[in-house]
């Protein structure tokens, strides 16, 4: 799970990167640390789509999770 502290982490290895560059160690640290980020985001991305109903022109409702997605998964 993504949490304000590793945020701040991600940041103060960017910042550090274009002032003074990153040890191979911390290179590592950031890698996995985007990763994770951008696991994060996608799985909320995924979360609030799966809740989205639609309404089509016949009046019908269609949720976006059962349609494009598999809502059970989350």
């Amino acid at each position: 799970m993504m949490n304000d502290s590793k945020i701040a982490r991600i940041n103060e290895l960017y910042k550090k990167s274009k002032a003074e560059g990153l040890t191979e160690a911390e290179r590592e640290e950031q890698a996995i640390l985007r990763q994770e980020f951008v696991a994060s985001v996608r799985k909320n991305l995924k979360s609030q789509l799966d809740n989205i109903d639609i309404q089509n022109a016949d009046g019908s409702v269609e949720n976006l999770g059962e349609k494009y997605g598999n809502k059970s998964a989350n």
